[in-house]
């Protein structure tokens, strides 16, 4: 890397910025006003989050979900004689994706509304900070059609992914030769010794309530459910290349070991760190150098232990029924990954809404499967509309179990 190219200030967008993702990323970009720029935001409904983050920033666009979001925006840029740029819609959030003036798109939009978003990013070969694990799960081969076309740098900032990423070699070329197992670490979440006896009456609260992350609410009960897991196995296998036979899951309840690579060798290489998503956002923004991310630093005096856990042990098997339908819908018809997300989604919401049971959302994953035989999707036409058929056969497995 030249001098020259190191000063350059990377313009950035982050779709999704209001979020916990997209406010971790603009912690990290203030500490280095000497690398990145932030030239546009989008956000689905926090306004005034987004006014204070156009306050400080001073980006060139923001992006409301809505048209109406998109006004009270506008009018309150006004009143404090900003410059930013408002726009409205889903089109927006693809056209500052794919704007020729942006180098970097962190895309943290939640869920499959995020897909089309960075298809668009991938399409016009952006370095591709890839949040949304949807992207992959919904769009597969597809959507790694698009990174390879349009010559975009994909780098994953899920935790785990990243620690995967960040332990294999440089050359991605030979990663299917040299890798034998990739090992995906997960905490339990905050029910890894509950009986499954009582989930019955398990609140949103205390789904929420991660012992080790700080995230959104969706994705807390996902993790609860060790649905998230599920997810970023199927994300793994498009990631890495690998068989889904070669991705493994072990509980490591202190969120120390982020992920792990063992090797034809039986070596293991894994990536360490304190629990805070600054860690692999820094990277993804500065990779291939590494920077100041403002997480606490791992002190190893004050480590009394490290320990892990089968995925069959202790009655996990029991507790988290949903994690082993990533090798099954990996195993079966394409476009069953995008009917799994689509449904685990619905199920979420559902709980959070107060509609379902906790110990209901596997139930609504697994009929909502075995209620759609998808074709092998061609399109981003064909992955939404499959996305809404599952939508629709979810959210009558939900009322059903519900009632």
């Amino acid at each position: 890397m030249t001098e020259k190219s190191a000063l350059k200030k990377q313009r950035v967008a982050i779709l999704g910025s209001t979020g916990s993702i997209g406010v971790s990323t603009l912690d990290v970009i203030a500490l280095h006003p000497d690398r990145f720029e932030v030239f546009a935001l989008s956000a689905s409904t926090q306004v005034d989050k987004m006014l204070a983050q156009c306050v400080q920033f001073k980006p060139r666009f923001a992006v409301m979900a809505s048209v109406e979001h998109g006004r009270a925006l506008a009018q309150k840029c006004r009143e404090n004689s900003l410059s930013t740029q408002v726009l409205s819609g889903p089109k927006a959030i693809e056209e500052i994706a794919a704007h020729d003036q942006v180098d970097t798109v962190m895309a943290a939009i939640v869920g499959a509304a995020g897909l089309a978003s960075c298809l668009a990013a991938a399409r016009a070969g952006k370095r591709l900070l890839l949040a949304n694990k949807e992207a992959l799960v919904v769009g597969g081969d597809y959507f790694l059609q698009a990174v390879q076309q349009g010559g975009a740098k994909l780098l994953p900032i899920d935790s785990e992914h990243s620690a995967v990423f960040q332990s294999l070699p440089d050359d991605a070329d030979t990663w299917a030769a040299q890798i034998h197992k990739i090992i995906l670490t997960a905490s339990g979440g905050p029910f890894r010794r509950h009986d499954p006896a009582g989930f019955a009456a398990i609140t949103p609260e205390q789904a929420c309530a991660h012992p080790n992350w700080v995230m959104g609410r969706k994705i807390s009960v996902d993790s609860a459910t060790m649905m998230n897991k599920a997810l970023e196995v199927i994300e793994a296998r498009y990631l890495f290349g690998v068989l889904p036979a070669q991705i493994d899951v072990v509980i490591h309840p202190q969120s120390v070991i982020h992920s792990m690579v063992q090797y034809r060798d039986h070596s293991v290489i894994a990536q360490l760190g304190t629990p805070d998503m600054k860690v692999p956002i820094a990277y993804g923004l500065s990779w291939p150098d590494r920077v100041t991310s403002g997480a606490t630093a791992l002190d190893f005096s004050r480590m009394a232990d490290m320990t892990f856990e089968s995925i069959h042990a202790h009655g996990h098997d029991a507790r988290f029924p949903g994690l082993r339908l990533a090798w099954s819908v990996l195993d079966a018809a394409p476009g069953s990954t995008a009917v799994l997300n689509a449904a685990n989604e619905v199920a979420v919401a559902a709980f959070l809404d107060g509609r379902i049971r906790f110990d209901q959302i596997h139930g609504v994953n697994l009929d909502t499967l075995g209620a759609i035989s998808p074709a092998p999707p061609g399109s981003l036409e064909d992955l939404l509309a499959l996305d809404a058929q599952s939508r629709r056969a979810a959210e009558n497995v939900a009322q059903r179990l519900g009632r």
